[in-house]
């Protein structure tokens, strides 16, 4: 243990997922003013497990449900992305907003956790590149292809289980574009959630590395939220990183885990995949059941230990623990300083594919869905007159 606080002295623990914002919606409607982080006890994360766990840098996921989908996903996320912001303006000595691989380093040296955001799920943009641009703009550093849902462009990991059709056979072509516009931003695409299909089509598409911010090894427990070997060896080559799931279910495939079955899950996807592929990716407060031994963030120094104790070399540790996230980071960001002189992709996803009785058509052709409707009233009005005149 002397050992792995060492190394996370040295090199900030980078986490790809947790739900405290989630929770202060559930908790407390976002009403930061009734909450104290030093003292809250009803969430796995709060200041002093912080501290002890020594994190160095967090995604905090800004995660709204499915049901929000063509309703009001775009809000509610939008209030959880100003959850974040708040959280780093309210606590500035525990907390440092960052959006890129050198402020996460700034805020490290600073003894500050470095704050990122992560929007978790594809049906938070309404199937608009407007709204994928809006949210980097606000600080957004990831995106979550699709939560436990299909989006009007995308299928996800519920497909593979046969509980739910595929729509897309993965991703739709509008789809398509929006991993290539991602890749302009310098947005990480997170491929936790998705099919295979759409892994695969990702990791064929994508100029810059992908990541899985909160997913495990299949191999070792076989739940269709985790990795398959196959798809852990092409995300070595190409240079992206799977940041391991510290979820019961999707650690033993069970209830019950133990601190040494997540190792489990470290050293195979080394194994498969390389030292430079593996990252943590808690899952805290999104998870209702956690392995002994890592039941809340104050306890993540123990799987540094563990795999020290299992012979992991110092410099393997240092990658797991945030050298990897960092190098995928700024390849992403030197992919989108390379495409700087691409112009923002404005061509809007067919309306007859997002069509629905909340959303209007405005800016689309005449012969889209909703028009037809106003046509088809004056129709009526015009019969109506002709009728009036004969009588």
């Amino acid at each position: 243990m002397t050992r792995a606080l060492q190394l996370m002295s040295e090199t900030p623990l980078i986490d790809g997922h947790n739900d405290l914002p989630w929770q202060l919606r559930k908790q407390f409607n976002n009403e930061l003013n009734k909450v104290d982080l030093n003292k809250l006890e009803t969430t796995h994360t709060n200041i002093p497990k912080i501290k002890k766990g020594r994190l160095g840098a967090q995604f905090w996921s800004a995660y709204v449900p499915c049901e929000t989908q063509y309703k009001d996903a775009v809000r509610q996320t939008l209030e959880q992305i100003d959850v974040v912001h708040r959280l780093c303006q309210k606590y500035p000595e525990t907390f440092k907003f960052a959006t890129s691989s050198e402020e996460i380093m700034e805020a490290f040296n600073m003894n500050r956790t470095a704050s990122l955001i992560g929007v978790e799920g594809g049906h938070s943009l309404d199937s608009s590149l407007g709204s994928l641009r809006t949210m980097y703009q606000l600080g957004v550093r990831y995106l979550t292809v699709t939560h436990s849902c299909n989006t009007p462009w995308a299928d996800n990991w519920l497909v593979d289980t046969g509980s739910e059709p595929s729509e897309h056979n993965g991703l739709s072509p509008f789809g398509k574009q929006l991993i290539v516009e991602m890749n302009r931003l310098g947005m990480l695409i997170d491929l936790a959630h998705v099919t295979v299909a759409v892994m695969n089509q990702v990791l064929d598409m994508s100029k810059a590395p992908v990541i899985f911010s909160h997913s495990s090894a299949y191999s070792i427990c076989p739940h269709k939220r985790n990795v398959p070997d196959d798809v852990l060896r092409r995300v070595n080559e190409t240079r992206g990183i799977v940041m391991v799931n510290f979820y019961n279910d999707y650690v033993t495939c069970s209830k019950t885990a133990k601190l040494s079955d997540v190792a489990d899950h470290f050293d195979h996807i080394k194994k498969v995949g390389g030292a430079g592929i593996v990252g943590f990716g808690g899952d805290y407060d999104g998870v209702t059941r956690l392995p002994e031994g890592l039941e809340d963030v104050s306890k993540v120094p123990n799987v540094v230990a563990e795999l020290l104790r299992r012979g992991w070399t110092d410099e393997e540790v240092k990658a797991a623990l945030g050298n990897n996230l960092l190098r995928v980071l700024t390849e992403t960001e030197k992919v989108r300083d390379g495409l700087a002189d691409q112009s923002p992709d404005d061509v809007p996803i067919p309306y007859d594919e997002v069509k629905n009785p909340c959303r209007t058509s405005y800016g689309y052709p005449v012969s889209t869905g909703a028009v037809h409707s106003v046509s088809t009233l004056a129709l009526l009005l015009t019969l109506a007159l002709i009728t009036l005149t004969r009588l």
